[in-house]
């Protein structure tokens, strides 16, 4: 038979841990998050539908052929947004494919020369400027910029970021509008952005070449009705770089994965602060209860 005594002493522990000082708590949350951070714990990720299908937009890109990289942000976003912006880069080098980067955003050109010094030049020192990859650097006009492009890209971009003529760049020599382009990504976080490229670029058109966009968290309900016609890869917040890196790695590892990597490594400060608080909502609801007065009454 169970012991009265022990149900009675379980149910008075409960009972006292409701009324645990708030202090305890709030010590116990901020641990949840620093460990993980100083620790830089990695936990693995299972890659959803929208990660697999910019993985694979990517890989079905012919080698050799050019992408356009749209670095649609600035460093408010880059916590969310940098991970699989050096992920994607890795991924379309090691895939051989001619890189051109750009901007919407006016800080979006700094985010792009600093994933040019992180990832493709460490990890790629065969890509050579002007042959293999070309810097346009930003353009104001939101989404007339793309509009022109669509068209005439050398009456957008006469230059590209340092000023050279584009005619004297081999790899954007023969470009003439977005049509060049096998694959156009943005790295958005906001307007103008991922959806102006759908809109403007793709609609142009729209058998020319395929959207993927990574986006905020807060952005990706506006892209959600793109995908997965117009926009045939979407990568959301931290979460889909995660799931992005491990597929990425897996196939093509990277000589510092903790460059390719910092999606995941931020996953786990959330991951394990999520799962505490749903230890704390369990142990509140079990305290609320075994605190009730005996004999079922309210």
């Amino acid at each position: 038979m169970t012991n009265p005594q022990h149900i009675g002493g379980i149910r008075g522990f409960f009972a006292r841990l409701g009324g645990i000082d708030r202090r305890w708590i709030f010590l116990a949350m901020g641990l949840s998050i620093a460990i993980p951070i100083l620790l830089k714990l990695r936990f693995p990720e299972y890659p959803g539908p929208m990660a697999k299908a910019t993985f694979d937009a990517v890989e079905k890109v012919p080698e050799g052929s050019t992408v356009l990289l749209s670095f649609d942000y600035d460093p408010a976003s880059a916590a969310e947004l940098q991970p699989m912006a050096s992920a994607l880069v890795h991924h379309c080098a090691s895939r051989k494919l001619k890189i051109v980067f750009m901007a919407l955003w006016p800080l979006g050109k700094q985010q792009a020369d600093r994933t040019i010094d992180t990832v493709l030049k460490p990890f790629h020192p065969e890509y050579r400027e002007g042959i293999d990859y070309a810097q346009l650097g930003f353009q104001a006009g939101n989404e007339g910029v793309i509009k022109v492009m669509a068209t005439n890209l050398p009456k957008q971009y006469p230059n590209d970021a340092d000023g050279k003529a584009i005619g004297d760049i081999p790899l954007l020599k023969d470009t003439k509008d977005l049509g060049a382009f096998k694959l156009v990504a943005s790295i958005s976080a906001g307007y103008p952005g991922a959806k102006e490229w759908v809109q403007y670029g793709n609609g142009a058109m729209p058998d020319a070449f395929e959207v993927v966009s990574g986006s905020t968290g807060v952005q990706v309900g506006q892209l959600l009705p793109y995908y997965p016609k117009q926009m045939e890869g979407l990568l959301v917040a931290v979460k889909g770089a995660a799931e992005y890196e491990m597929l990425v790695e897996a196939k093509y590892p990277a000589a510092d994965p903790e460059v390719i990597g910092q999606g995941r490594v931020r996953m786990g400060p959330q991951l394990v602060a999520h799962l505490l608080m749903i230890a704390l909502i369990v142990l509140g609801n079990i305290a609320m209860i075994a605190g009730r007065p005996r004999g079922g009454a309210r």
